[in-house]
């Protein structure tokens, strides 16, 4: 789902949009898979009672299961769902929720530093925590970035606007040396043999 471009200023766009990385659904889908293997488990032994009580049993297991179901597992599967993390031309932007909605935007000229740092489980997944230091009291935790390298690059690139290093994918980079700074001793390439 990409981000509403009707949310975005006039010459604003948008240079990542992710959700949190797939692995914060990992427990919510083991949780999800106990609790239907138990609850068939459960209905199978329930068949066996005695008249009134198995279908008594069968509607109590049902109805634990589905409660289970929507606690465990679809309330993480919309909350993964409705958190964004999106970098624009502009701004940093976090939203997150369903019933209560909250956001934070960044401008893109009051981000102070950036950081990521990752465990080695999550370089196995390719996800980390973005840090971001602004004009705020305390630095922005993210968590669960995909590709967080990646986007940490991005953003430096977008903060600090250097057209030299500027990274186009697909595009062979030209760079061009700069002119020797205070009479020191021309370039390598460059002296007499």
């Amino acid at each position: 789902m990409a981000y509403p471009d009707d949310l975005l200023s006039e010459q604003e766009h948008v240079v990542v949009h992710s959700h949190p990385h797939f692995k914060m659904l990992i427990f919510p889908t083991l949780a999800f898979l106990v609790t239907l293997g138990a609850g068939s488990w459960l209905a199978i032994l329930a068949k066996d009672a005695g008249s009134p009580w198995n279908t008594v049993g069968l509607i109590a297991i049902a109805v634990v299961a589905l409660v289970l179901i929507v606690w465990l597992f679809l309330a993480p599967l919309v909350r993964w769902r409705t958190t964004h993390f999106i970098v624009t031309t502009d701004r940093l932007i976090a939203r997150e929720g369903v019933l209560k909605r909250t956001g934070i935007d960044i401008p893109m000229g009051r981000i102070n530093s950036v950081q990521f740092e990752h465990g080695l489980l999550d370089r196995v997944f390719g996800c980390g925590t973005l840090i971001i230091e602004s004009a705020s009291d305390e630095p922005l935790r993210f968590e669960d970035i995909p590709h967080v390298e990646k986007v940490h690059t991005v953003i430096y690139r977008e903060v600090n606007d250097n057209p030299y290093d500027d990274y186009r994918p697909g595009t062979q980079q030209q760079t061009t040396p700069l002119p020797p700074q205070g009479g020191g001793h021309p370039p390598r390439g460059e002296r007499r043999r």
